[in-house]
């Protein structure tokens, strides 16, 4: 007879581990709850086109997880809510205007080779949602970097192509951001509600720290990798970010800027693929901050997210092994 499997209820934290009620699935669909702000402002701003490149990728993430689970012969876990986040995470990471190929390609790379190829769930090294962005990045880079105004599609209006804030930032400087956006002020508050281009998840800013806020409060993240990666970018883009010396940049603009929060929130603070002692946390953040601020000021791209934070994964294993906590109820020796 054939007996029921209970999904086992483990919570992912720094030794020692404790029983708790919450499940892997819970966690799942709790955090892509927490992503519905950010994904109603891609709406609102991006229209329909927001909801279609969103649903191609949680649809290709879901198809390829069944696809590989049933062709190895394992248990199908589509259910568990880990695909469908992924393919959440993907489509706010994809610009509005991406050919329908795109994140059904994306999404197979992400699940199907980064997640799945590495044994699944808790096994894969890179971030699924970022590898899936990175290989569409380098394989389709105009498609991938084609960006339109915020409300042209909410608006009804012919959508017009433009630069993100951190492409005039880059290419024309922070004079030419404030003749496109106004005043400081304004530009200030244009980032912080959401009304530039850039990938569907770049939007509000409120809205991702509103869900960010709600991880918090349910104590599924920590303040550990996104405050630190957070503040390493402002420091270094207010030192060295000015062009006319030191100290002169403007780390407000960074800051909220291109996909920083969904990055440093949602990404970074992925349980398999950041380190799970918190001064691991603390140094991933910081090394997540540098590599970020150093392509975005040094480097040929405008943005260093994603790079970032997949470089940061490789070190993981190493963060963990150096920084791990002291063993539970153990002494120090005299003399050690």
């Amino acid at each position: 007879m054939a007996v029921a499997k209970k999904e086992q209820e483990l919570i992912v934290s720094v030794s020692p581990h404790i029983r708790s009620e919450e499940s892997t699935s819970k966690i799942m669909w709790t955090v892509t709850l927490s992503l519905l702000p950010a994904f109603a402002m891609a709406v609102y701003y991006f229209g329909p086109r927001a909801i279609y490149v969103t649903a191609l990728c949680v649809v290709g993430s879901l198809f390829s997880e069944w696809f590989v689970q049933r062709m190895a012969g394992k248990e199908i876990a589509v259910k568990d809510g880990s695909a469908f986040l992924t393919g959440v995470l993907l489509g706010l990471n994809m610009p509005s205007s991406v050919p329908f190929y795109i994140p059904l390609v994306a999404s197979f790379v992400a699940v199907a080779i980064t997640k799945q190829l590495f044994g699944g769930l808790g096994y894969n090294i890179f971030n699924p949602a970022l590898m899936g962005r990175a290989f569409a990045l380098i394989t389709w880079p105009r498609a991938m970097t084609t960006w339109f105004t915020p409300t042209a599609a909410f608006m009804g209006m012919d959508a017009t192509t433009t630069a993100t804030p951190l492409g005039i930032l880059k290419e024309e400087g922070v004079h030419k951001l404030l003749e496109v956006f106004g005043d400081k002020m304004t530009l200030y508050t244009k980032l912080l509600i959401g009304y530039r281009a850039g990938s569907l998840g770049e939007t509000s800013v409120i809205a991702l720290l509103i869900g960010a806020a709600f991880l918090l409060y349910k104590r599924y993240i920590s303040w550990h990798i996104p405050v630190s990666f957070l503040a390493t970018v402002g420091l270094l883009t207010w030192i060295f970010g000015g062009k006319e010396g030191l100290f002169t940049g403007d780390p407000i603009v960074h800051l909220l800027s291109g996909g920083l929060m969904l990055g440093a929130w949602f990404m970074a603070t992925d349980y398999v693929t950041c380190p799970s002692v918190k001064k691991g946390q603390i140094v991933f953040g910081i090394g997540c901050g540098f590599l970020t601020a150093l392509i975005r000021l040094k480097a040929g791209y405008p943005e260093g997210v994603m790079f970032a934070i997949l470089l940061m994964n490789c070190f993981t294993p190493l963060i963990d092994r150096n920084l791990k906590s002291r063993v539970f109820g153990a002494r120090k020796e005299a003399g050690k």
